[in-house]
């Protein structure tokens, strides 16, 4: 097996050491900024979920120049951790970067070893596998599906858990007709706790759907975003003479469009 020695006087060490540097300061309790010296891993995860979102905007933009700038930014979150972690003894930056090339290696045995795999799927296949048997024998499929990601993304996972013991439908035939069984039940709900619940039932069928038909939900409902925005400001932009607000919902209907038309 190939192994990697993590030291100090690498390239990409010297690149980040400003960085790291930079953040001590910034924590710094006699001299440091104070809104930084305030944060703890609670109140800096927020900022963390945004900036990934932020990468992820930048990549659905194709604007190669914020991918960047966001990339540095979510960098950044991540050595806020680390700091926060080496003020308290539990871990440093450096450990963070020696448990991930642990992982990448251990799980790469068709790189790394002697391990073989045919393709793209197969590694897939082989990778899940890797990840059970580190998750041991007692553990449910569903474990290590994280609570805290994004919920269109976790409904995804679980339902590729559930999935890999067959718990699925053959094709996206019978996913249509679970999508027309919850809308029926949405339309028939009446309470607000009833609607909530059919709702998030449609929703995670939605996800269901799009990963039958390989589409990302999330990017689906990012590029969906898009264009919304997109269509809506040229609604503004065509009603400059007269407020949205104050047209009916005929005009707005026919702005809609003629937005659609216009903007794609």
């Amino acid at each position: 097996m190939i192994t990697f020695e993590l030291s100090p006087s690498t390239e990409a060490q010297a690149t980040i050491s400003p960085l790291l540097e930079i953040m001590r300061e910034l924590r710094d309790p006699s001299g440091g900024c104070p809104w930084d010296v305030e944060q703890d891993f609670a109140s800096i995860a927020p900022f963390t979920v945004e900036e990934a979102y932020e990468v992820a905007d930048a990549i659905a933009r194709e604007n190669m120049p914020d991918l960047l700038d966001e990339l540095g930014d979510l960098l950044l979150q991540v050595v806020f951790h680390a700091q926060i972690a080496a003020e308290r003894d539990l871990f440093t930056f450096s450990d963070v970067v020696a448990a991930i090339v642990d992982k990448m290696i251990r799980r790469h045995p068709h790189v790394f070893a002697d391990e073989k795999v045919l393709d793209a799927a197969d590694q897939t296949r082989a990778w899940e596998a890797i990840k059970a048997r580190e998750r041991g024998p007692s553990a449910s499929v569903l474990d290590g599906v994280s609570s805290g990601i994004a919920p269109l993304l976790r409904a995804e996972k679980l339902q590729r858990r559930a999935a890999k013991v067959g718990f699925d439908w053959v094709d996206r035939d019978g996913v249509t007709m679970k999508l027309d069984e919850e809308l029926a039940e949405l339309k028939a709900a009446r309470t607000p706790a009833e609607i909530e619940a059919e709702l998030g039932d449609l929703l995670f069928t939605c996800v269901n759907y799009a990963r039958h038909t390989h589409i990302d939900a999330s990017q689906a409902l990012l590029k969906a975003n898009l264009r919304f925005e997109r269509r809506f400001r040229h609604m503004e932009e065509a009603s400059v003479a007269q407020p949205l607000e104050h047209l009916s919902a005929v005009e707005l209907d026919n702005l809609w469009r003629a937005a659609k038309a216009m903007a794609g």
